[in-house]
């Protein structure tokens, strides 16, 4: 008997039709998809335009704009907002010589969006370059069909405890392979620095890894990995969510580790440095944890509850190869003297932007307290 899944009725359309027009010659015009973050600051939105020539650098795309009124963005009075590109990538949907395009959204009097958290970021990771900060960064997520339900998952009940699924394999075990590999190899193709993959602790949440990457780099390079993941879930017929505790009860949530090292940190005798790092960072805990969801913690306050390998959100705490505590020093790090350390606070649906710029904050440019400096001056 046929098992009837939950996922989108477009995704049943016949895509070998699909691939007949694909296969078509584009007479050396390209396809340019704008990608940019709504007013949610959470999800992402997109749409084509035709240029006449194949872009080589994000300078050949030319800046466009959108209905903000439409994305959380703007009133519908004065709804025009200006998209403008800042990193682009090969499109692994339609394929060379076509171009996946991040932006930045800019109001109409050309000062950066609410959710624009990229413009200070740039700033700030300017100011620290000759640091050299960088970061990676561990994406979880959860497989969901279009009913909101795991992918997976009994439709009334739910699958056994957790323990055979973390890095599992098995079609008892693991469920969705088919939409992580494909994420895996369009990220490849694009340009994206994914770095590595594997099933997570609950069944239908996965983790996929973008780093190493240099300041500005991180975020740019993982808000695409994350338009990429939607889009190829959109093709299956499921949903990714990043919510950080999707299933309440004896499940795991879901983070967004975060990677950091300075050149110092990586030198020889960098450990020092490593934990004059994390000194600052334990007097600024209740800043940091503002920043890392989008929503000033709340959605943080249902996932680090001190349970299934997180710290508690009201306690800094670090150590090595602890996964329990807030700031996490790999085994090998401490037995080098070198390295870098895990801030393991991230919520899986923070941005990334603003997680990076809190900790140069933080730990390069000796900020304190909970309000931050405005460096535009300077």
């Amino acid at each position: 008997r046929a098992v009837a899944m939950s996922v989108s009725h477009s995704s049943r359309l016949n895509k070998l039709v699909r691939e007949q027009y694909m296969r078509l010659p584009q007479d050396g015009r390209v396809q340019v998809t704008y990608v940019w973050i709504d007013g949610s600051g959470e999800g992402v939105r997109c749409k084509s335009r035709t240029l006449d020539r194949e872009p080589k650098s994000i300078e050949d795309v030319p800046e466009w704009n959108f209905d903000g009124s439409s994305t959380a963005q703007a009133e519908g009075s004065n709804s025009d907002m200006f998209l403008v590109p800042v990193c682009m990538f090969r499109d692994p949907f339609c394929l060379d010589p076509n171009k996946l395009v991040l932006c930045e959204v800019l109001k109409y009097n050309r000062k950066p969006a609410e959710t624009n958290l990229r413009h200070t970021c740039k700033k700030v990771m300017d100011l620290v370059k000759d640091s050299h900060p960088w970061f990676g960064m561990e994406q979880e997520y959860t497989l969901l069909g279009i009913n909101g339900h795991p992918y997976g998952w009994p439709d009334n009940g739910f699958p056994g405890p957790q323990g055979p699924y973390y890095c599992g394999v098995g079609a008892d075990k693991v469920y969705g392979r088919d939409i992580v590999e494909s994420h895996y190899k369009a990220c490849l193709y694009a340009g994206v620095k994914i770095c590595g993959t594997n099933a997570e602790v609950m069944p239908s949440q996965w983790e996929f890894q973008v780093g190493p990457c240099e300041g500005i780099e991180m975020g740019d390079h993982l808000w695409m990995a994350r338009f990429i993941l939607h889009r190829v879930c959109e093709d299956f017929g499921v949903v990714a969510t990043l919510d950080p505790k999707p299933m309440t009860g004896n499940w795991n949530g879901a983070g967004c580790h975060t990677n950091y090292s300075t050149e110092e940190m990586r030198r020889e005798g960098g450990l020092k440095h490593i934990e004059a790092a994390i000194e600052k960072l334990s007097r600024r805990h209740d800043y940091h944890i503002c920043v890392y969801d989008p929503r000033g913690g709340r959605d943080n306050s249902r996932r680090l509850t001190g349970h299934h390998e997180t710290s508690n959100i009201f306690e800094f705490s670090a150590g090595v190869a602890n996964r329990g505590a807030s700031i996490r020093i790999p085994r090998q790090v401490g037995q080098d003297g070198c390295g870098y350390f895990e801030d393991r606070r991230p919520a899986a649906n923070c941005d990334p932007y603003a997680v990076t710029e809190a900790i140069m904050r933080t730990t390069v440019l000796d900020e304190s307290g909970v309000e931050t400096k405005d460096y535009a001056e300077h």
